[in-house]
């Protein structure tokens, strides 16, 4: 039996269902979906009538559209059902239910369901999650139309094709859906985050999951603490020890931080040796603290080096760097010389030294310093980063002035730092 046009599910809600000669069998109070090809399509219709609910197949209906739903069976033949968790239904398990809308970088609602005869099956075409929607199931829908046109505008329809949803997880009964994930992959990891924190913990692992690890890597800085820690401790190890690999190491350490000690442990013993002893070392320091904050990759060289040299190294070196604002100099013991900036190292003559270009009065801080101290520094003197130095200066890292920024603007990610 065709499904005569197209129609929107809140149009046929508690609408009567007839039986051959007219009589009211019930009315209807959902619609059950299963897989098809290549949408989902309705099963069966869920009437009810006198508080017992019935299943209509959809082999039994006769007609079906927005005016008349009659079914080729008698009150006698009716089939009795009873709600179950293994069936996904159209008004209890997708209205009013998550959407990850990638358009407009955000969370929407389920407001509606769009159906359409496709090979005589009623298929799910689209969703409804605009303000058409709303006002459809209130059935004020063709009043709101007639209010926005005396403002001379036109109340516009925002549906989002079936064909870019899926279920968050594998079972068709998941009651929150989301497009494709490589398309959430290409947002700004703000805006990833954003949906991420506007679902639920589970829900947000399992879209988290889905992400590019560079895009997950960079959105996972910008979670809360608890949802950082849930994702991450939820995830398979080696997925999550991939991640954390590619966060600066002054961002894993924050959400390494905040992880149970054996998982935290785990994760550490997964990853390279290398990034793992530059996250231990900033696990050593409090998040207050100029060692807390600071960055502990940077780019030094040595002060005999000629200025045509460092730009050489430096186009290898910088590109696996998070921030690259200065080169400093410094000896075979690591001690700090100087500091030059890159629009000096440019415009310096190629044949001259590091030494013969480069700051050697430098505002320096130990890593104990108070982060308040820091900021001061930053500020007073302009600096884009002040290194951090220890009692012999040798050079531990640097503080950014986007670190700064942070301070002054705490995002809701930042906190204080546990040790491992």
């Amino acid at each position: 039996m065709p499904l005569f046009g197209e129609l929107f599910v809140s149009e046929i809600f508690k609408k009567p269902v007839l039986d051959p000669k007219g009589d009211d069998l019930g009315r209807v109070k959902d619609l059950l979906v299963i897989k098809g090809e290549p949408l989902p399509r309705i099963s069966a219709i869920i009437i009810e009538k006198k508080k017992t609910q019935y299943r209509l197949t959809w082999d039994s209906l006769s007609i079906f559209n927005k005016r008349i739903i009659s079914a080729k069976i008698y009150a006698d033949k009716l089939e009795s059902y009873s709600p179950s968790a293994d069936d996904l239904l159209i008004v209890r398990d997708i209205f009013d239910k998550q959407i990850v809308d990638a358009n407009g970088a955000k969370v929407v609602r389920v407001n509606d369901v769009k159906l359409e005869g496709l090979n005589g099956d009623a298929c799910l075409i689209a969703v409804d999650v605009g303000m058409r929607g709303i006002l459809r199931r209130l059935g004020i829908e063709r009043n709101g139309e007639n209010l926005v046109h005396v403002f001379g505008k036109t109340l516009t329809y925002n549906l989002i094709s079936w064909n870019y949803i899926q279920p968050l997880e594998p079972r068709l009964t998941t009651i929150s859906l989301t497009i494709p994930r490589q398309m959430i992959s290409e947002l700004h990891p703000s805006d990833i985050a954003e949906i991420i924190s506007q679902v639920s913990h589970k829900e947000g692992v399992i879209l988290f999951e889905g992400l590019a690890p560079d895009a997950a890597a960079e959105a996972l800085h910008e979670l809360t603490p608890d949802m950082q820690a849930a994702i991450i401790d939820k995830m398979d190890s080696e997925h999550a020890s991939e991640i954390i690999e590619r966060m600066p190491p002054d961002e894993a350490a924050d959400v390494i931080s905040d992880l149970p000690t054996e998982k935290a442990q785990e994760l550490l013993g997964m990853i390279e040796k290398e990034e793992a002893e530059s996250i231990s070392e900033l696990l050593g320091h409090e998040e207050d603290t100029a060692g807390g904050l600071m960055i502990n990759e940077f780019i030094a060289y040595p002060p005999e080096l000629t200025v045509s040299e460092a730009i050489e190294r430096f186009r290898k070196d910088a590109g696996e760097l998070e921030e690259a604002y200065y080169i400093y100099v410094a000896d075979a013991k690591e001690k700090l010389l100087g500091a030059i900036s890159l629009r000096d190292l440019i415009l310096a003559p190629p044949d001259a030294k590091l030494s013969d270009i480069m700051q050697d009065k430098l505002q320096t801080v130990a890593p104990e310093t108070d982060e308040k101290v820091v900021a001061g520094i930053i500020s007073k003197y302009n600096l884009l980063a002040l290194p951090v130095v220890d009692k012999d200066n040798v050079i531990l890292g640097m503080v950014t002035v986007d670190d700064v920024v942070d301070l002054l603007l705490p995002p809701a990610s930042r906190k204080k730092r546990r040790k491992v």
